[in-house]
């Protein structure tokens, strides 16, 4: 079966190292015959209205081609920035607004279990960071690592396969950056 993936570039600004990342990891996928989709949150528009809520399903028009990316998508990768502790609020938003109960969980009546509605799918994160990861390991227990890994993927369903940290991006020089491109390459050889 082809693997299908979706990758979402989680970064704010068009032209990060993040889209150059997203870009090597869907052509390793893409290499090994895989189907590969990409969104940029750089391009994406969320709009203000967020009734689609209540109804669990998305409203602004690329909020819905998200989730119907996920939906299509058997591999979910995301790369994103690490600002102060987390993900860029505005991909954060994306999160808030696409992953609703009914479509990404659902709740049971009693009780506090939930239904993960995204099952049968694996999913893989590169997170960059200007806080070197080992430092972020031992002085902060790597928030972000664990937010992609437990609190979305695994509450969702989706099973991570590889979450990687990157960094220290702003020290980081030309070759060590080549080296990072090179194991994006590769996380998309192997997902595919």
């Amino acid at each position: 079966m082809t693997k299908r993936i979706f990758i979402w570039v989680a970064h704010p600004k068009a032209g990060s190292l993040n889209a150059a990342l997203a870009d090597r990891y869907a052509k390793g996928a893409a290499a090994k015959g895989a189907e590969v989709r990409t969104m940029a949150l750089s391009e994406m528009e969320l709009g203000d209205d967020l009734s689609g809520l209540a109804r669990g399903r998305a409203e602004a028009p690329d909020l819905a081609q998200w989730q119907d990316n996920v939906t299509w998508a058997n591999h979910i990768m995301i790369v994103h920035p690490y600002w102060w502790g987390a993900m860029p609020s505005k991909a954060k938003a994306v999160l808030d607004a696409a992953l609703l109960s009914g479509f990404a969980y659902k709740y049971h009546a009693r009780g506090m279990g939930w239904d993960q509605l995204l099952k049968g799918r694996t999913g893989d994160a590169i997170i960059t960071s200007d806080t070197p990861p080992l430092l972020d390991t031992l002085l902060y227990h790597s928030p972000g690592r664990r937010v992609i890994r437990n609190q979305v993927m695994k509450f969702i369903g989706v099973k991570p396969r590889k979450i990687v940290q990157l960094g220290s991006v702003k020290l980081a020089a030309p070759s060590k950056i080549a080296r990072w491109l090179d194991k994006a390459e590769a996380m998309g050889a192997a997902a595919a």
